[in-house]
């Protein structure tokens, strides 16, 4: 490889906060002991917040974001991995306190990664991305009250957020596991897609506003929610005995207003989902998982191949709602 290759990098100088694509230096990577060249990566609602103005996540500057990346090993200093192996990388604060995958090349710590699995690619991996990723996590979750509460049947889920990232491919997911799946949105003109994707039945966003009553009918086995805020509040008090909310965003807010009705009269569940800093153990069962679980070729379909140029147009268009499908970076095009 040369020294030199292109990267996105931002900085945040006398308080003016830029961002453009660089030439970065090889010597630049101080982090970890594996040098990976990086395939893709692929544009998240968080990666979109850091390029906006750093999203209070990024404390050192210049910087290069990117939460996720799949790629080939150039380097290792681990023996674990080995030249020319093809790797994952999803998590553990890349691209938020180490270098991340808005790069050609990449260099992290062995312990952040896994080898990908026969039956994927580095462009299937970031067609699921973090995104994908959190949304196998949502979907193990509601199939774990099956196996944690012996002979509690999961027919009903309901997944918030449809529409996005997580919740497509949320709503895909827990299709293919045989599950009745329920997805709200407030897109109505993506109803015929949530359909492709196996949603059963689509509901407006609007019936998860307003008030919520301490408990209301029992509807959902499982909910996988994206959204948070006042949706999250509402869903509690919809959950049946013993049902499981797989909860993993806070695009519709960060605070949640309920009782502990649901929960000690009818035993539901809040499962906090960390892809973050889910065990490598745990990383490597669910991507094999993907390659079961996931239609690629539908994916394909809504997925955008971006040059670092298209990401700098395409990411004010993810914060604003404007932006549809999954979004793949390609640092070569």
């Amino acid at each position: 490889m040369s020294d030199k290759f292109k990267a996105v990098v931002i900085d945040n100088q006398n308080e003016k906060f830029s961002r453009e694509i660089k030439e970065v230096n090889k010597k630049d990577l101080k982090d970890g002991n594996v040098l990976v060249k990086v395939d893709f990566s692929s544009l998240n609602y968080k990666d979109a917040l850091i390029l906006n103005n750093g999203g209070k996540i990024v404390r050192k500057f210049p910087f290069v974001p990117g939460i996720d990346f799949s790629g080939t090993v150039v380097e290792s200093e681990d023996d674990r991995f080995k030249k020319d192996e093809n790797i994952i990388l999803t998590g553990f604060r890349v691209g938020e306190a180490y270098f991340g995958g808005f790069s050609q090349y990449a260099k992290v710590d062995a312990n952040f990664l896994i080898k990908t699995p026969q039956e994927l690619n580095s462009q299937k991996a970031m067609m699921l991305g973090t995104a994908g990723f959190t949304a196998l996590q949502c979907a193990f979750a509601i199939k774990a009250r099956e196996e944690l509460l012996l002979g509690e049947k999961v027919k009903d889920v309901l997944v918030t957020g449809s529409t996005g990232g997580v919740g497509s491919i949320a709503v895909m997911v827990l299709s293919k596991m045989g599950y009745d799946v329920h997805a709200v949105t407030g897109k109505k003109d993506k109803n015929d897609y949530l359909k492709s994707l196996g949603a059963k039945n689509i509901i407006d966003r609007k019936e998860f506003e307003g008030e919520s009553k301490l408990l209301e009918k029992g509807t959902w086995d499982g909910v996988v929610d994206t959204v948070g805020g006042a949706a999250l509040t509402k869903v509690f008090a919809q959950v049946k005995p013993n049902g499981i909310v797989a909860a993993c965003g806070n695009a519709g807010g960060n605070k949640i207003s309920t009782s502990v009705m649901p929960f000690i009269i009818r035993g539901v569940k809040l499962w906090g989902i960390d892809s973050s800093g889910a065990s490598i153990k745990r990383r490597e069962f669910l991507w094999n998982e993907a390659a079961k679980l996931v239609d690629f070729n539908k994916i394909q379909s809504f997925t955008k191949e971006l040059s670092f140029n298209e990401l700098l147009e395409t990411f004010p268009k993810l914060l604003k709602g404007e932006f549809f499908g999954r979004a793949i970076v390609n640092p070569n095009k």
